[in-house]
């Protein structure tokens, strides 16, 4: 169904119409329109038999989500920026857990000083925590990718943050395609956990490891997310046959030319000679890129554009697939890295050696 909505809103009537058992809600901006949309619909009857948990802080919330989903409920939150970093204890203890908890993040700078404006600050922090990070373009997006994060988290047993960009998205009002309970209800089949914790049949999770299993454990882990990157473009073509439309995925390029990467979100169209200088950037500035990159293919320069909705893991081999051809890759990163500079940059260079790779910083704390 088309509604004019703001992002806040879509997100929230998607997340309620993957049926999550239970909620843990803390507010911070500026993802707090989201759970309180979650609020007044489990208030309403809509969701049940959903539980709404109110928690003391966002630390609080993960550990919440934890305990429920060991507990074989279909679990949910939200936050951003400081509210993430208050997590990080719980969202490491999460994905070691391999728990399929599903939570959105309002991208939102971090301080000192304080800033409540958009960058990827707060997620990027994060990207080493074994929880997958999809990055959504537009409002649509971000609908398609947390129907197709629920899946993907209860596929492989992993937790998965969906990146919208705060104000930008979340309180932006769009044309939004909603899909249908039916339509959620075909692609996402009813939660089955692969463990549980049952008083009547007691067993213990998160116990200690010594160091003759520990490295053991993180290669599951590690093993689990390439995995994903195998499931992410599967689960995306089987979005786009069941939904009408193309979201998700691993990599997607704009007016690149020449072989496209068939990454099942939808490949570059090829129309276009092959650019020699492509801008790759992640959330919602790809919008403005685009607009630029039309303007200056019109005035013959061979530019093009790529996303990276998938950044943990890092698709190499869609990246190399994508961009192999290109000579010169310009990264607009929305984060930095004291000391180093860019971070996605860094995997990206990794993935292009033989290219050139440049980095641009820009949009911190919300700066146009």
């Amino acid at each position: 169904m088309l509604r004019q909505l703001e992002g806040s809103q879509a997100v929230a009537e998607t997340v309620a119409l993957c049926r999550p058992e239970v909620i843990c809600a803390y507010p911070i901006s500026p993802q707090t329109h989201i759970v309180e949309a979650l609020s007044r619909l489990v208030t309403a009857g809509r969701l049940a038999p959903c539980e709404y948990v109110n928690v003391e802080s966002e630390f609080a919330a993960m550990s919440a989500c934890i305990g429920a989903s060991a507990a074989a409920a279909r679990a949910y939150t939200a936050t951003a920026s400081q509210g993430l970093l208050y997590m990080a204890e719980a969202l490491y203890n999460a994905s070691g857990l391999g728990l399929p908890i599903v939570m959105t993040v309002a991208n939102r700078a971090i301080g000192a000083p304080i800033n409540i404006w958009n960058d990827h600050s707060d997620s990027m922090s994060q990207r080493d925590s074994g929880w997958i990070q999809l990055y959504a373009e537009t409002n649509q997006e971000a609908v398609d990718l947390h129907v197709q994060a629920f899946a993907l988290a209860e596929e492989l047993s992993l937790p998965v943050m969906v990146c919208m960009d705060g104000f930008v998205l979340t309180h932006a009002f769009e044309r939004v395609d909603l899909p249908s309970q039916e339509q959620v209800d075909a692609f996402l089949p009813a939660y089955e956990p692969r463990q549980v914790l049952d008083p009547d049949d007691p067993a213990s999770i998160g116990a200690m490891v010594g160091p003759e299993a520990f490295t053991e454990v993180r290669y599951l882990a590690h093993a689990r997310h390439l995995q994903a990157l195998e499931r992410i473009p599967s689960l995306a073509a089987g979005f786009e046959r069941a939904f009408g439309r193309s979201s998700g995925g691993l990599v997607r390029g704009y007016r690149i030319g020449g072989p496209g990467c068939e990454d099942g979100a939808g490949a570059d169209a090829g129309a276009d000679a092959g650019a020699d200088t492509v801008v790759l950037a992640l959330g919602s500035v790809l919008g403005t890129v685009k607009d630029v990159v039309d303007e200056l293919r019109d005035a013959g320069s061979a530019v093009g554009a790529a996303t990276l909705t998938t950044f943990r893991p890092f698709p190499f081999e869609a990246v190399r697939a994508l961009l192999g051809r290109t000579r010169r890759v310009v990264v607009l990163e929305r984060a930095f890295a004291t000391g180093v500079g860019g971070i996605v940059s860094a995997d990206v260079r990794a993935a292009l050696p033989d290219a050139e790779i440049r980095t641009v910083v820009a949009g911190l704390g919300g700066r146009a």
